[in-house]
């Protein structure tokens, strides 16, 4: 998914607890035309712009596609991080410029690195009647930010437990490790629990955690988490208590060591200066011509002829650094 609308992190919501975790609530952001799609962009934010490498977390759906429009997001260009495609409902069609053609389906990761440059269009096809999911992006480390373009999918066994159900797309958890493979020691699962459930996850302690709640309600290390919040946990701890209230929860937990790099994100770039934004903005420029894709740096998506999406503008100011 693109970030086509670069809203300003002012407009986030942040709040600090004494127990150090932290509760982000998301903001609206459509992804373009008359009949837009809306996400709930949680990450970045003013306040935090990483969870370990995770950089972005759109949450999307359940949407209806018939009242929606479902997603409809032709050939844009990436660099400098891994798009993670993560479904609970319905399906998204993936093609890139490295040749890779996948859908992407409920309980399935899909990987993409972007590395050096890659573009890619993601469409969901006329039999999802109902979209819902999440869209994340992790930043490459500056020595592996200009990789080759690759391609990973990976169906996670269930792991069970007493009133819980896990899936570990990436590192791992609960016993049971992802194959996928990352530039950083990640973490990426959907946790369901049942009712009035308490269930205790040994983690890493050097990780810091992001619980991004789909559905329901819960607290997260006794700090109180409503839908669509990402509660952050800080490092040092090696167990995060996860406790939902009178109705089923569904969430995704994201983490990972702090990156130790500042970035510079923009559009559906992770730089590491203003100047390379620039530079990165202008080869995709230079690639639409007279309204379609032509070959060059960030290549063609297998069998998508369709218009690309050009740059935004940038702004009249000089990007920002995060950390």
């Amino acid at each position: 998914m693109s970030n086509l609308e670069d809203r300003p992190a002012e407009l986030d919501c942040h709040t600090a607890t004494g127990s150090g975790v932290e509760i982000m609530t998301p903001r609206d952001v459509p992804l373009g035309g008359p009949r837009a799609m809306r996400v709930r962009r949680t990450l970045p934010q003013r306040e935090r712009s990483l969870i370990g490498a995770w950089c972005f977390v759109d949450h999307y759906g359940p949407d209806e596609v018939a009242e929606s429009g479902g997603m409809v997001v032709p050939p844009h260009p990436h660099t400098g991080l891994q798009t993670v495609s993560w479904l609970f409902t319905g399906e998204v069609e993936h093609r890139d410029s490295a040749g890779h053609h996948a859908m992407v389906r409920p309980g399935e990761v899909n990987l993409m690195t972007a590395g050096r440059g890659i573009s890619h269009s993601e469409v969901s096809p006329s039999s999802t009647t109902t979209l819902h999911g999440a869209q994340l992006w992790v930043a490459l480390p500056d020595a592996d930010r200009f990789v080759d373009p690759t391609f990973a999918h990976h169906a996670p066994e269930p792991v069970r437990g007493e009133g819980f159900e896990a899936r570990v797309f990436l590192g791992s958890l609960l016993g049971d490790t992802s194959p996928v493979s990352t530039y950083t020691p990640l973490l990426g699962a959907e946790v369901v629990l049942s009712p009035r459930t308490s269930v205790v996850l040994d983690v890493d302690p050097t990780f810091e955690h992001g619980v991004l709640v789909d559905s329901g309600a819960l607290s997260v290390a006794g700090v109180e988490a409503a839908q669509h919040d990402l509660a952050y946990v800080p490092p040092g701890s090696s167990t995060i208590e996860l406790t939902s209230t009178d109705e089923p929860v569904r969430l995704l937990l994201l983490g990972g060591p702090p990156f130790g790099e500042a970035i510079v994100m923009w559009w559906n770039i992770v730089a590491r200066t203003h100047e390379e934004v620039v530079a990165w903005r202008d080869e995709w420029q230079a690639q639409i011509v007279d309204g379609r894709l032509a070959d060059g740096p960030f290549g063609i998506p297998v069998g998508d002829h369709r218009p690309p999406i050009p740059a935004p503008p940038l702004p009249n100011v000089r990007l920002k650094e995060r950390r």
